[in-house]
């Protein structure tokens, strides 16, 4: 039966990449593996992203900073405050006295993460509450990333030296907004509207966000303008310059030294470097309570907001899927007050593609290594060119605050090495199937199969098996050789094999081997079926090649003549040999019996004889007892049989193959 080659068995595209040279073919799959890199990236951003967000926050929460940040308190409205006060929003009379509580315990500024839009009794309690103070601001929210048209109260203290239109910078813009009543006008505001990613979590905030025309501040950056009670809140927003710093930069005219790093929307990215417990936070009851230690409030900065699960304000973080909105306030804070808040570089699409390419050379070299270390090199940089580009970006963001990211070089990384590792794969498969047929010309298949397959031994590896054994002889073919050239016997010699092993595979036998001018054909078991399917083969030899064989043989030559022995009975099947030199062979006495009959077949002038075990099997057939031999070599006598003349001459009449012409030339 005629096998697919190794390549055919092999995909299209892989079976074109074996046929490449192997450096090409290696290009060609780390080339295909950027590709789908940035078709992964496209495609499902959204994940991507998110991915990379919460593994990239590994930087901050493997080794984060749990030093108390006494600089910033929190004034929490809990649970605890709720079942003192009653629900919240609280009457404005309320908020008055915390307000006031907070001013009598030494509060330098007090931020409001609370919107007041709507007018309420008290108004003016809290209004003149929060002018005591030395320094209050409140929250205003511009509505972003919702379809929904909203403008209730008044949006107040707006930037100068920012232009929404004309700056060059890249501003968030709305005409929706959730401002204050105009009874606190007065008092400066900044913006709580945060970026929410698809996951629900919050790690931007704009800087700045336009609302009709004018710039309105975040609410960590107003905290700032108010402290110095800085007459006009001016600030610039300018192109970074630096290749390795952010894309937008903002100062404020109040603060020369602090510039605010923004990436390309204008977004002011969280720092997630301290842990939660890093930040105090004081119940707002305890505040109204007057149970607080002096020290904790004297000259520090607050931030007024809920904390309680029911009321709504509550995001997921690196740290903990709930976690109170006013948090991030403080964060904000804390990374201004340090000047540590992360960026991204202008250069890290770049970087990142030079580190795909600097793992393109890694993959490569690896796949042109040694075999074995190729076998292990690939799928270990499959894993670890990940980890590296995830750990760069670690180490970058704890130690220098940069955002670089990682998911594009990993991905790639992963990609990279699994379509080397599936190139060599069907490479290396490619020539073992190669070097299998190569083998399997030479053995039959399932003794092929073992010898490709299993480690070597010096040990007899051998079966004892029930077998049909079928032997062919060109009778005269020495004689024959000596007389024509080495060429012409060769192609005679040639065609005896193959005609004969198709013919033998045609009725379910298998070459055992080739022999000088002779073969030894196996059917496996001893019934009738391979008993009926040797005599088959042997009668369509004889009909087929013997016809072909030259007909006019040289001067003083007796013409070829094909001698066929049959016999069946058990063998020891198996190799032999040192580990180094091992041979495939059969023994027994039925491999013997049944050369020695088909040595006879000249002497008894019959093409086929068939042994009396075999003939047992063949009853329906016309055979003809020639008699009782003792075999050479044998001491048991052996009766052998032949098919009958008359249906040996209806079968050679039935064929009508061209026979084989003898070329002039050779020895004379």
């Amino acid at each position: 039966m005629q096998k697919l080659s190794s390549l055919q068995q092999l995909p299209g595209p892989l079976a074109f990449l074996v046929r490449l040279a192997p450096a090409g073919a290696r290009a060609l799959m780390l080339g295909a593996a950027a590709v789908l890199t940035m078709l992964l990236l496209t495609i499902f951003s959204g994940g991507m992203d998110t991915i990379e967000e919460r593994l990239g926050s590994l930087g901050w929460t493997l080794n984060s900073d749990t030093t108390p940040e006494q600089r910033i308190t929190i004034i929490a409205i809990d649970e605890k405050s709720l079942a003192q006060e009653g629900p919240f929003p609280w009457p404005r009379e309320t908020m008055a006295r915390l307000v006031t509580a907070l001013n009598e315990a030494g509060v330098q500024l007090q931020l409001h993460d609370i919107v007041y839009p709507e007018s309420s009794a008290g108004d003016d309690a809290l209004l003149a509450a929060l002018q005591a103070s030395p320094g209050a601001v409140l929250a205003q929210v511009p509505v972003l990333q919702s379809e929904q048209f909203v403008q209730t109260g008044v949006m107040t203290h707006a930037l100068s030296g920012v232009s929404c239109s004309d700056s060059g910078a890249v501003l968030p813009q709305t005409a929706s907004y959730l401002g204050n009543n105009a009874t606190f006008t007065a008092i400066p505001k900044g913006h709580i509207a945060p970026i929410v990613a698809s996951d629900g979590a919050v790690r931007e905030v704009p800087a700045v966000i336009c609302v009709d025309g004018n710039a309105y501040p975040a609410l960590a950056i107003s905290a700032f303008l108010q402290a110095v009670n800085s007459p006009s809140w001016g600030a610039t927003i300018e192109q970074g310059t630096s290749l390795f710093g952010p894309e937008q930069l903002m100062q404020l005219n109040a603060y020369p030294g602090l510039r605010i790093p923004l990436d390309a929307d204008g977004h002011l990215r969280i720092s997630y470097r301290s842990a939660p417990e890093a930040f105090q936070a004081i119940s707002a009851a305890d505040v109204l309570n007057g149970d607080f230690e002096a020290d904790m409030l004297d000259n520090a900065w607050v931030l007024v907001g809920a904390t309680a699960f029911g009321i709504g304000d509550i995001v997921p973080t690196p740290y903990n899927g709930a976690t109170p909105g006013v948090e991030l306030q403080a964060r904000m804070l804390g990374s201004l007050l340090d000047t540590a808040v992360p960026y991204t570089p202008k250069v890290a699409a770049p970087l990142m593609v030079l580190l795909s390419a600097l793992f393109a050379v890694i993959l490569f070299m690896l796949a042109s290594a040694r075999e074995r270390f190729a076998s292990y090199g690939l799928p270990a940089a499959g894993v670890l060119l990940p980890i590296l580009a995830l750990g760069l970006h670690v180490q970058l963001l704890g130690t220098s605050n940069i955002w670089l990211g990682w998911v594009t070089p990993a991905i790639y990384g992963l990609l990279g090495a699994s379509f080397l590792m599936l190139l060599e794969q069907s490479r290396v498969r490619h020539e073992r199937s190669r070097v299998f047929g190569n083998l399997n010309s030479y053995l039959p298949s399932d003794v092929a199969s073992e010898i490709a397959y299993s480690l070597p031994s010096s040990s007899i590896n051998a079966k004892r098996s029930e077998v049909t054994l079928l032997s062919a002889d060109l009778r005269n073919f020495s004689a024959f050789g000596e007389s024509r050239p080495p060429e012409e016997s060769a192609a005679l010699l040639h065609y005896f094999f193959v005609r004969a092993a198709e013919i033998v595979e045609e009725h379910g036998g298998r070459i055992h081997e080739f022999k000088g001018d002779s073969l030894l054909a196996v059917w496996d078991g001893h019934d009738t079926v391979a008993a009926a399917q040797a005599l088959k083969a042997a009668q369509e030899m004889q009909a087929s090649i013997s016809k072909d064989m030259p007909q006019n043989p040289p001067e003083g030559l007796e013409p070829l003549a094909l001698g066929i022995g049959i016999e069946q009975g058990p063998v020891l099947i198996g190799s032999i040999g040192p580990a180094q030199r091992r041979t495939h062979t059969l023994l027994g006495d039925t491999v013997t019996i049944t050369l020695r009959i088909q040595e006879l077949t000249a002497e008894l002038a019959q093409p086929i004889l068939i042994g009396e075990c075999a003939a047992r099997q063949l009853s329906d057939q016309k055979l003809e007892s020639q008699g009782s031999y003792l075999l050479n070599g044998l001491r048991i006598p052996h009766t052998l049989f032949a098919p009958s003349v008359a249906d040996a001459t209806a079968r050679r009449g039935r064929n009508d193959q061209v026979s084989l012409t003898v070329v002039s030339g050779g020895r004379r």
